[in-house]
């Protein structure tokens, strides 16, 4: 199983808390569709032996894009790679590109999975994110994608300064009364360099509270699982049958490309990034160039990113897998660092395979830190 991420590198306005990749200025969009699809084209032999089974339009936003521009950009996939007889093709989506004849049009279509961009049903969280939908266009839009689409996800954020535990159970049963079968979670966090680093420094916001964000992160996997929802990765829930398809290959280790600015790829031993400024991507693509750098991993950078993502899941680490893909030294490092977390309740060996327990999940990115490898070869 290998997949096609795409990487739309525009937002109609940028949200307080996001560092990812983005502009604000569409000027270069029928440019930059053009150059995504002759990315494409060029690395098609990368996967000459793989079979795609996802392809993901992430950013960004990829709602600015028409129907159209969509639809040639899964063209593209098709004619140049090996395409699964059932593939999810997921595209990302904020509420206020998502009117009724736009969800149609893209149930007409290839497109089979929506993740929706909600964040909050409360105007004033949305105000203070800079999100450019309102509470009504969530809902709304919601509403009429459950007449079309199967395969529904949602995006909320929890630990939102003001924001109480008796708001945050609203969100999350308001969520909860669509129907849909998948929900991503994630506490608000102050990148740096972000607006909100900015707002919160000046004092105008206050700082996210990590004690709030525990508490809500509790109430959200608490109810959520009581109404059926499998916890199968620490910011993500899903009916059995809903898990993301594509984030799930990431997090056991699948191939894939990424393809746009700023978009990252892993064939399994090396990682590869392209460069994240949209004018020199325009002109190294339409050089014949990529415009990417790459890095082979060590033996226990491997062994980190598995313990990182694993601790993250159901799945959880496996020792057997440790030892025979990394060698027996790293299995023993395992084994000797988890014991202390084991004894705390944080941990468990259950047949060989390490997981988090429930005290140890919001901890799952802590605890992996300290279960790394350092003395990289």
């Amino acid at each position: 199983m290998a997949g096609i991420y795409i990487h739309i590198p525009f937002c109609r306005q940028a949200c307080h808390y996001c560092d990812f990749h983005f502009s604000t200025s569409m000027k270069k969009r029928d440019e930059m569709v053009l150059a995504l699809a002759k990315e494409i084209a060029m690395r098609r032999e990368e996967f000459s032996a793989e079979i795609v089974e996802t392809i993901y339009f992430g950013g960004g936003t990829p709602s600015v894009l028409s129907n159209e521009e969509i639809q040639f950009l899964i063209d593209a996939v098709y004619t140049n790679y090996t395409v699964g007889s059932n593939p999810e093709i997921t595209i990302e989506a904020n509420p206020d590109d998502l009117s009724s004849e736009r969800i149609i049009q893209l149930s007409q279509s290839q497109v089979n999975r929506l993740s929706i961009g909600v964040q909050s049903f409360f105007e004033d969280d949305l105000k203070l994110m800079n999100r450019a939908h309102n509470a009504l266009e969530a809902e709304e839009c919601i509403i009429e994608a459950v007449k079309h689409f199967n395969n529904i996800s949602i995006d909320l954020i929890y630990g939102i300064p003001g924001m109480s535990n008796e708001r945050w159970i609203e969100n999350v049963e308001k969520a909860l009364s669509f129907g849909i079968p998948h929900i991503s979670s994630y506490a608000l966090t102050v990148e740096p360099k972000t607006a909100l680093h900015t707002l919160v420094k000046k004092g105008i916001i206050s700082a996210p509270s990590d004690e709030s964000a525990q508490e809500q992160f509790q109430i959200l996997v608490d109810t959520l699982e009581a109404n059926g929802f499998v916890h199968y990765e620490l910011s993500n829930f899903g009916k059995e049958g809903y898990f993301s398809r594509n984030n799930t290959a990431y997090w056991l280790g699948k191939k894939y490309i990424g393809i746009g600015p700023s978009a990252h790829s892993y064939d399994g031993t090396r990682r590869s990034w392209n460069i994240a400024n949209n004018a020199l991507y325009l002109k190294s693509v339409g050089d014949d160039m990529l415009p990417s750098e790459t890095e082979k991993l060590t033996i226990a950078d491997r062994y980190n990113e598995y313990v990182m993502t694993g601790l993250r899941t159901i799945w959880g680490v496996s020792l057997e897998r440790v030892e025979t893909e990394l060698g027996s030294m790293y299995r023993a490092h395992l084994e000797k660092e988890a014991a202390k977390f084991i004894t705390q309740g944080l941990l468990t060996n259950d047949n060989g395979i390490i997981k988090t327990t429930k005290s140890g999940k919001f901890l799952a990115d802590g605890i992996a830190s300290d279960l790394f490898f350092l003395n990289l070869d």
